[in-house]
């Protein structure tokens, strides 16, 4: 089915709902105290664990969305319900998570997110509409509209080096537990000098969803993920969202070579087979991709 602008728009219009009521669901759960799960997924922490509230998102969510799906002949792929692999069949499906970065939402901490995404058959993402309940700030995009950042235009920041400035390096738990992060920190020291900033500043407090975000928000900055032969390295609905706002915003969103984001792989939902590269410019992508081949992880 062709979707036509006017379609492109209304379906993002009915996303951002979806996102700020889930949104604000979670927000005033937030001080409750919390029935968690364990999932039998993935083998980090962050990927093993689910809350009511992500149920309960998941539930506003599907309400708005799902009459869209018999309208649009869309399919329909969430984190909290199995893939019923329609998303093979049809021309456009929804790829929803309905709270990423739940470890930060049990603790309190910034770093979750209700990501939405409309996704093409051949896995190029569409329409981004990602909501930040806790500093309220919506990110919205549509393929070759442009970013807006709660309804502003939202575009990285011109690459301007200068001694003042510093590198953000963003990075999942995961991967900041890792026997090799300490020299991948002296790694990115030593590249944040090389392109003409004063030093690096870490943070691996979020979800990958937020973890894009703040990669836009503090340019200059990367989060990224080395591909492992392990089950796990995100989703796809962790990376769709993000990767169309980045293409609009001006980012580079690739696979740790450079190349798309495979997001309807069709023998697994996990992305480990390529990494992420989420980088404020190509520049930095250059850099984190010498890393990959020096590590060769």
């Amino acid at each position: 089915m062709f979707l036509s602008p006017s379609d492109l728009t209304e379906l993002a219009q009915l996303a951002t709902k979806a996102a700020q009521q889930a949104g604000q669901i979670v927000i005033d759960k937030s001080q409750s105290s919390l029935d968690i799960i364990r999932k039998e997924v993935g083998e980090s922490h962050a990927s093993q664990v689910v809350t009511e509230v992500d149920f309960l998102s998941q539930k506003i969510i599907l309400d708005i969305l799902e009459p869209s799906c018999k309208q649009f002949d869309l399919a329909l792929l969430t984190e909290e319900l199995p893939d019923n692999n329609q998303r093979f069949e049809k021309d456009y499906f929804w790829c929803v998570d309905p709270l990423d970065g739940t470890l930060p939402f049990i603790e309190s901490e910034p770093g979750y997110a209700v990501s939405i995404a409309l996704v093409s058959r051949d896995g190029v993402p569409i329409i981004a509409i990602i909501f930040d309940p806790r500093e309220r700030v919506l990110y919205q995009a549509i393929q070759g509209s442009g970013a807006f950042r709660n309804g502003k235009p939202f575009k990285i920041k011109s690459k301007i080096p200068c001694p003042e400035q510093k590198l953000m390096f963003i990075s999942d738990r995961s991967f900041a537990q890792q026997a090799f992060y300490k020299d991948i920190k002296k790694d990115m020291a030593r590249i944040a000098l090389e392109e003409g900033y004063g030093g690096v500043i870490t943070r691996t407090q979020g979800g990958a969803v937020m973890n894009a975000c703040w990669v836009l928000e503090n340019s200059p900055g990367c989060y990224f993920k080395f591909p492992k032969t392990q089950q796990g390295g995100g989703c796809l609905w962790d990376y769709a969202a993000t990767v169309c706002l980045f293409n609009e915003a001006g980012g580079i969103a690739t696979d740790i070579k450079g190349f798309p984001l495979d997001l309807n792989r069709s023998d697994s939902l996990f992305l480990n087979h390529q990494g992420v590269i989420f980088c404020s410019d190509a520049d930095l992508a250059d850099a984190v991709r010498k890393l990959f081949k020096r590590y060769g992880v």
